[in-house]
């Protein structure tokens, strides 16, 4: 039995567990630690498993309970998913099996389940890869489906549902030339300029990571700096800036920018991003509405949903119910409305959210534009290079879906808006 199996799934399980049980997110968790104490090559493989069982939780669960009188505890059925998943991916039997076998045994409170683990799994193996197949490609949540559905239609949401199932591609972003990093790296050249590996292994290890000639950033996220259109000299304003992807492409560009966030942990990134790359930015761990000046343009990736990034994040839809929704609402609203009083006369400011949800997106720019007067919408903005004019809203924003560039690999949920102050 290899010990190394048994590491990796223990952990996928006990990752499955917070998310399930306590509603703790993937990046959390990782961020405090809970898979320091394996080896890079367990720990890159615990939380593989762990995404992909999050990923095709429904299928899983469907398989299951063909074979479940009744649901074991949550740890149990976690082990079952688990194997369930690696069983139809085209895991090997005997290993998958006689591992989650072992994890049941290892603790007084769930040994006695190891009969039926064994048993379940064996028929799993026999019957799950086919019956994998057939099953639909899972649903998101009724809590964020149904608002998904009335915004976009039964079908969008399904191509969206899809692209969430497929999972996502590494994008990268370069430093400077955009075409070496291509030909250094391969991979897909997207119109808007993203590099894109479909298969990347380990990130630290690709030429050009320890340089800093590109770091890893969603072709979706890399837009609102070019609807930004920074130029060197400018005084730029980023706002809740980690993990820093569109800090650097604002210090790429020779302006003078300040990055600002309110965690120290997130902002740590930020530095870390910075040294790597040997770009600067002044970086302030500090409350957005405490933030004074004047500035020629700011950009403000306001605390959202995140219901963009279920393709790269599958554990979210699982940890969240949507009864924040409002709260973050009113917060967007908050911040935007701050962030353009720190604008100069004639100055410009792009707002822009990794949701799905239009209450975070196009019914914020409609709502701003009735409470500032003089403010407008800079529809050239958008005039960028891979944009869609489909992909522009009636209020002038740009909505970006997973189900866009479908035959490329999707993209993240995104919305942007270029404001402009009278």
């Amino acid at each position: 039995m290899s010990q190394s199996g048994v590491y990796a799934r223990r952990s996928a399980v006990y990752l499955l567990d917070q998310v399930l049980g306590e509603g703790r997110l993937l990046p959390e968790l990782i961020g405090a630690g809970a898979l320091e104490q394996l080896q890079p090559e367990d720990r890159a493989r615990a939380q593989r498993l762990a995404t992909e069982t999050l990923r095709g939780l429904e299928r899983a669960d469907r398989i299951l309970q063909k074979h479940l009188k009744k649901n074991p505890p949550m740890t149990v059925r976690n082990v079952l998913r688990v194997a369930t998943v690696e069983l139809c991916s085209g895991g090997a039997a005997h290993g998958v099996v006689n591992d989650a076998v072992e994890l049941v045994s290892r603790n007084k409170g769930t040994a006695s389940m190891k009969g039926l683990v064994n048993a379940v799994l064996r028929k799993v193996a026999a019957t799950g890869p086919e019956e994998w197949k057939k099953l639909r490609v899972p649903h998101l949540p009724k809590w964020l489906r149904k608002p998904l559905v009335q915004a976009y239609g039964p079908e969008a949401v399904a191509a969206m549902e899809a692209a969430h199932f497929a999972g996502a591609p590494l994008d990268l972003t370069a430093k400077g030339d955009r075409g070496a990093l291509h030909r250094s790296l391969g991979g897909d050249f997207l119109p808007t300029g993203t590099v894109r590996l479909e298969s990347a292994g380990q990130v630290s290890t690709l030429p050009g990571f320890k340089r800093g000639s590109w770091w890893v950033q969603d072709a979706a996220a890399s837009l609102p700096v070019q609807v930004l259109a920074p130029k060197e000299g400018e005084k730029i304003l980023d706002l809740c800036a980690a993990p820093g992807g569109k800090t650097l492409q604002i210090a790429a560009s020779g302006a003078e920018v300040t990055s600002v966030d309110d965690s120290e942990l997130r902002m740590a990134r930020v530095y870390e991003n910075l040294k790597r790359t040997g770009l600067k930015s002044e970086c302030i761990v500090g409350d957005v509405m405490e933030q004074t000046g004047e500035w020629d343009a700011i950009l403000l990736d306001a605390p959202c949903s995140a219901t963009g990034t279920i393709r790269r994040h599958p554990d979210l839809p699982h940890a969240k119910d949507g009864s924040e929704f409002g709260a973050l609402i009113e917060l967007q609203a908050v911040m935007l409305d701050h962030a353009l009083s720190l604008l100069k006369p004639g100055g410009r400011l792009v707002f822009c959210t990794c949701s799905l949800l239009p209450d975070e997106g196009e019914c914020q720019v409609e709502d701003v534009l009735e409470r500032h007067e003089g403010l407008t919408v800079d529809r050239d903005a958008l005039n960028l290079d891979g944009i869609d004019p489909a992909w522009i809203t009636e209020e002038g924003g740009l909505r970006l879906r997973p189900d866009y560039w479908a035959d490329k690999g999707g993209m993240d949920g995104f919305y942007m808006a270029c404001l402009r102050k009278g």
